[in-house]
C-alpha cells in the first residue's frame, strides 16, 4: 500500500479508537501488532498482540484518557501523528505516535513519543 492509502488507515483507526470502539480501531492492525509507550511508567514498554492491546488500552481508559490527532504526515510505509493527549486530572500534552504499516496496508507497529513525566504522575512507575 501506498502512504495515502496507510494515511486514510490510521485516520479510520484513530476515529474508531476515540469513539471507543476497539475492534474497529483493530481491524487494520496485524495480530501480533507491536505497540510501544515511552518511559518507566506502569503502562510504559512494548506490548505484543492484540489481545495484550485490549488490555493494555483499558487501563488508559481507566484514567480518562482521549487522544485528539492535530497533524498527519505519511511517507511510504509510515504515517506520523501529532496528537494532544488528555487524562482526567491532568493537563493536556502534545506527543507523535509513529505508525508503520505493512505491504499489505496493516500495522505493525505503533510508537508513542511524549511526556513520560505525565505518565508517571497518572499510571505510577514501574
Amino acid at each position: 500500500m501506498g502512504a495515502q492509502e496507510n494515511l486514510a488507515a490510521a485516520k479510520r483507526g484513530y476515529a474508531a479508537f476515540g469513539a471507543g470502539d476497539a475492534a474497529t480501531a483493530m481491524a487494520e492492525m496485524v495480530d501480533d501488532i507491536e505497540w510501544i509507550t515511552p518511559g518507566n511508567s506502569a503502562v510504559g514498554g512494548a506490548v505484543h498482540g492484540q489481545q495484550a492491546l485490549g488490555e493494555h488500552w483499558a487501563k488508559f481508559g481507566a484514567k480518562g484518557y482521549s487522544v485528539n490527532p492535530q497533524y498527519w504526515f505519511a511517507d511510504g510505509d509510515r504515517v506520523v501523528v501529532l496528537v494532544r493527549h488528555s487524562y482526567a486530572g491532568e493537563e493536556d500534552t502534545d506527543a507523535a505516535d509513529v505508525l508503520t504499516f505493512n505491504a499489505d496496508g496493516k500495522l505493525v507497529k505503533f510508537q508513542s513519543a511524549g511526556d513520560t513525566a505525565l505518565l508517571e504522575r497518572v499510571f505510577g512507575s514501574k
